[in-house]
């Protein structure tokens, strides 16, 4: 009886696999299709091809063999990363608890009772010990799954596994992104940190002039106070660089969670190797593969199957008991004939008045479900800015170098003429102060531009889902 009790709930168990949650299809992003044209946007569509960034792996993108070293560290020793890892074992093994609640949870258990029966109250008028053996194998307060309650609990249990996991892919594409825009910087910075000792150095060496022909009555002491305040200039910009270069060094082991060897920090942009380009694609589309769309969607997914489970618990829950074995007064009678006890039993809880506590319970759930969706159409908006922006920054970072590299060879020529005609006694200091301030600070913002074109390609890459 048991017996097919147990295979006859089974079978209903096995094909009663709907649930009562809602049908799930992929909104609509809610972006243009295509990416934003116009003057800022030069070269957007040529050049396209049919390999996505999340198709180019970081070491094929990044082809700096020492960056690729510093990468390969962080990837192993951060901490961040190490933690969403982690996160992922431990929403695996929730899924696996949840999971498991299908399935009948078979117990073996054995017992020995003994009890002493006084006189006064025993049948016999003498006293007696009782004792009792017992062992038995059963199955207790199994849920019967008719209303797909757990099977949503379930289903939603995966989703939040799922977008664990793609955390971590998202955790990894920004930690490669960071440490390569921390690398670039402290390329750029070491730039910069010479640039400050060669205008210190060529400062110091007009100061000099200017205190020689000060002595000798030639120049005068607006002229040598001037020199001062651009050879103190120098002097700030070079601790300040030396300060940041070594921040950027902190950051960059920060990122890589160990000290980075000194042979693979990079010296300036010389010996740095850019990065290749890539292409945003034709469609909008392509930003739905991305990790953090991706986690979005899964927690959509989990949310909804939310409202599955907050539905069925309008409906009876059915429990089953069941369980079988044998019972003696004795050890060696356990298993003789005649010893065989059974348990069957069913309990069904039926829902009648809760003071409207399942009906605040399913809007919970189909509020959740539509904060979800806006988080997830949040997540393809913000996506789309980002993609945006760096596609921006793209078409116009090549004209900006272009002219910030005209600008910086025409302030040179202007330092050389002013220093040459107040060599000459022709003019003042002042038109050679104010054109070597302005060589200076183009040449400062050249390296800025440098900098800029290298990390938006690594951003460009970062915000496509490459890596």
């Amino acid at each position: 009886m048991i017996r097919n009790a147990l295979l006859i709930t089974l079978a209903i168990v096995c094909f009663a696999g709907c649930t009562m949650a809602p049908h799930y299809a992929r909104p609509a992003p809610p972006v243009p299709p295509e990416w934003p044209s116009g003057p800022s946007y030069k070269g957007v569509a040529d050049g396209q091809t049919d390999q996505a960034a999340s198709d180019i792996g970081w070491r094929e993108f990044y082809a700096d063999e020492r960056l690729q070293k510093v990468i390969a560290l962080a990837l192993t020793n951060n901490r961040d990363l190490r933690v969403a890892t982690l996160n992922i074992q431990k929403t695996q093994a929730l899924y696996r608890i949840q999971r498991a609640q299908l399935f009948p949870q078979v117990d073996a258990s054995g017992g020995l009772s003994r009890q002493r029966v006084p006189a006064n109250i025993s049948q016999s008028g003498e006293s007696i010990t009782l004792s009792q053996y017992d062992v038995s194998l059963g199955v207790s307060s199994w849920e019967l799954d008719f209303f797909g309650r757990i099977r949503s609990l379930t289903a939603s249990a995966l989703e939040q596994y799922l977008a664990t996991e793609q955390a971590r892919r998202s955790a990894q594409i920004s930690l490669v992104a960071e440490v390569a825009n921390v690398y670039m910087t402290r390329a750029a910075d070491r730039e910069s940190l010479k640039l400050a000792r060669s205008t210190l150095e060529a400062r110091q060496t007009t100061y000099t002039l200017i205190q020689r022909r000060f002595d000798v009555g030639i120049a005068s002491g607006l002229d040598l106070s001037q020199a001062q305040t651009v050879l103190e200039g120098a002097r700030v910009d070079v601790s300040t660089y030396t300060r940041q270069v070594a921040l950027d060094e902190n950051a960059l082991n920060l990122l890589v969670g160990s000290p980075v060897p000194a042979d693979l920090l990079p010296d300036d942009f010389n010996t740095v190797t850019a990065p290749r380009d890539v292409s945003p694609g034709i469609s909008s589309d392509v930003l739905l593969g991305r990790p953090d769309i991706l986690q979005s969607e899964n927690l959509l997914k989990a949310a909804n199957a939310n409202i599955g489970a907050a539905r069925a618990a309008f409906f009876p829950r059915i429990a089953l008991t069941a369980a079988a074995g044998t019972s003696s007064s004795e050890l060696s009678g356990l298993f003789r004939a005649g010893s065989s006890v059974w348990l069957f039993a069913q309990q069904i809880d039926l829902p009648i008045f809760d003071a409207g506590a399942r009906w605040a319970n399913l809007k919970v759930a189909q509020a959740d479900r539509d904060i979800a969706l806006a988080q997830y159409e949040k997540a393809i908006q913000v996506a789309f800015r980002e993609v945006a922006d760096a596609l921006a920054q793209r078409g116009t970072v090549g004209d900006q170098i272009a002219a910030q590299e005209a600008l910086v060879g025409a302030w040179a020529n202007a330092y050389r003429l002013s220093d040459a005609r107040y060599i000459k006694g022709i003019d003042s200091y002042l038109g050679v102060l104010d054109a070597q301030r302005s060589l200076y600070a183009a040449q400062q913002g050249l390296i800025t531009l440098r900098l800029a074109r290298l990390t938006n390609l690594a951003t460009l890459y970062k915000v496509l889902g490459g890596g």
